[in-house]
């Protein structure tokens, strides 16, 4: 393995391992739900704006149509996630929201009438069987409200695709961290305004929670930008099995910090979605004759990143 590949293997491992931080930071902020999220994108900008600011070539420029919609979905996908957490267990809203890629793929074949793999079906298979699996085995004390919390959860893999579909329409004209960037500020608005909607509590009553606050927006920054950068190194079958390390990461400390445990039965369901997720990866794959013949966007000419790589769910 290549010095560069290894580093883009340690940088995305490490950046999967910080973005398992987010469902814990969203118990620890001592505000609501929403209001995690709104501190989450407000406390970003101000890294996303240094970054983007000096990277050479494009500079912060304007939102595109394209990064407005992703921005409002990614506002609902945070939404509806963060009041996941909250309601079922750290590990089934973390497994729920990463069956992205099914989504994604299963999108293209009911809208673009581009038909998958047979894997993809018996991936689709899965993914449902696991998920069920996870909502059903629940043992009643995880969460508030965990058959709610599930539902909320993996609505949110509807979002995030929307999301995806919508930057990658965006990067055909501009970088990954103009996106990134634009993408957050439009979010700043709505997630606010949801969270006084729904009178939710807006201010962290200790430092410490402040601090949960501060680290969501960092975290966001490191562990988005360490995997958008990675991406364009690494292979997307390898990315794809390593990102699934959020959901694990995730499980682990909300077992040690919250004391949550999975039952028997939402284990398997768990394994059964993680395995659906990389069987859908697998059959997404389209063998490439020529690796000199794809072709950049005017973008990433510009920027000197490479073309984006299908990922999954990362919120």
């Amino acid at each position: 393995m290549s010095r560069t590949r290894l580093l883009a293997f340690g940088v995305l491992l490490v950046s999967a391992c910080v973005l398992g931080l987010a469902p814990i930071l969203v118990r620890l902020t001592e505000t609501g739900p929403v209001a995690a999220g709104f501190w989450r994108v407000l406390f970003a900008m101000p890294l996303l704006l240094v970054i983007t600011s000096i990277q050479k070539g494009e500079g912060v420029g304007r939102p595109s149509k394209w990064m407005i919609f992703a921005g409002l979905f990614f506002a609902l996908d945070l939404s509806f996630w963060h009041y996941g957490i909250v309601m079922t267990s750290v590990a089934n809203a973390t497994v729920l929201c990463n069956l992205t890629p099914v989504v994604v793929t299963l999108f293209g074949w009911l809208v673009f009438k581009q038909r998958p793999a047979r894997l993809f079906i018996l991936a689709l298979a899965l993914a449902m069987g696991g998920a069920f699996a996870m909502a059903a085995g629940a043992n009643g004390h995880q969460g508030s409200n965990p058959r709610l919390g599930d539902i909320l959860s993996l609505t949110v893999s509807l979002w995030y695709a929307g999301y995806f579909l919508t930057v990658q329409q965006a990067r055909r004209t501009s970088g990954a961290m103009r996106v990134t960037l634009w993408a957050t500020a439009v979010g700043v608005i709505p997630l606010g305004l949801v969270a006084l909607m729904f009178g939710e509590d807006m201010v962290s009553a200790t430092l410490a929670g402040w601090g949960a606050c501060v680290g969501m927006g960092v975290m966001h920054v490191a562990g988005q930008g360490g995997v958008a950068w990675s991406l364009g190194k690494l292979p997307a079958a390898v990315t794809a099995v390593i990102i699934l390390i959020q959901p694990i990461v995730a499980s682990l400390l909300s077992w040690w910090i919250f004391g949550e445990t999975l039952t028997p039965i939402q284990a398997m369901g768990g394994s059964l979605v993680l395995a659906a997720i990389l069987l859908a990866q697998w059959s997404a794959r389209k063998p490439v004759a020529d690796p000199n013949a794809a072709m950049e966007t005017d973008a990433d000419t510009k920027t000197g990143a490479g073309p984006e790589k299908p990922t999954p769910a990362i919120s």
